[in-house]
């Protein structure tokens, strides 16, 4: 128990923040992505800056929600008091991982690093969506145990941007590689760290009978 509180707070210190710095990066400092844009080189695709910003906004605003939805509702006091707060927040959360995939299908043909970097995009855009919708069906049927893991794996995508600019970060300025190819080992690399951290956290947080949460606040 002690071990989940502990993650638990850990997990919301780092939503909070990443939550925090996205509103506050891409609608206060640099609400027109300049930084980001200046690294976009050999697009295939004209960019339509105005439409691509708006879809940006939509994009982060509903990113930030899933993130604070799916924090909230892996916390034990809100279930304990009140089931069917927990229930439509999880709806919420479904919503707003929809809107995100869609928004992010939408920029994937603009993608830093061209075409490879896309079909990572489009790959991510497919799997977590159906992560999410077993965590659905599996609450449906009345499987406690299976839909927190599964909401587990789904939350994991929320971290998406922040794992691939760190991975980016470590191949461009500590390995010395091209800005483009880095973003796209960072798409791909983040991909497979999304499949394979919950299930370590799930198996090092959970009993062997798979009852307890996997955090708890």
């Amino acid at each position: 128990m002690v071990k989940q509180k502990t993650l638990y707070k850990l997990l919301a210190s780092v939503s909070i923040l990443f939550i925090l710095y996205a509103l506050i990066k891409n609608y206060i400092v640099d609400p027109e992505a300049a930084g980001f844009l200046n690294n976009k080189t050999g697009l295939k695709r004209e960019l339509n800056l105005p439409v691509w910003l708006n879809v940006m906004y939509i994009h982060v605003a509903f990113a930030c929600i899933s993130m604070a939805a799916g924090l909230a509702n892996f916390s034990t006091r809100l279930m304990e008091k009140s089931r069917i707060l927990h229930r439509w927040n999880g709806y919420i959360y479904l919503i707003s991982v929809l809107i995100v995939v869609l928004t992010s299908g939408y920029m994937a043909p603009y993608a830093t690093g061209g075409k490879i970097s896309s079909m990572g995009f489009n790959a991510l855009n497919m799997i977590w969506p159906f992560i999410t919708i077993v965590a659905l069906v599996q609450i449906k049927k009345k499987r406690i145990s299976k839909h927190r893991n599964w909401m587990i794996r789904s939350y994991a995508f929320c971290f998406t941007n922040l794992l691939i600019h760190l991975i980016t970060a470590l191949f461009h300025y500590g390995f010395g590689f091209v800005y483009a190819t880095s973003y796209t080992i960072g798409v791909y690399g983040s991909l497979v760290l999304l499949l394979i951290i919950p299930t370590i956290i799930i198996r090092a947080f959970l009993d062997q009978s798979g009852k307890k949460a996997a955090v708890s606040s």
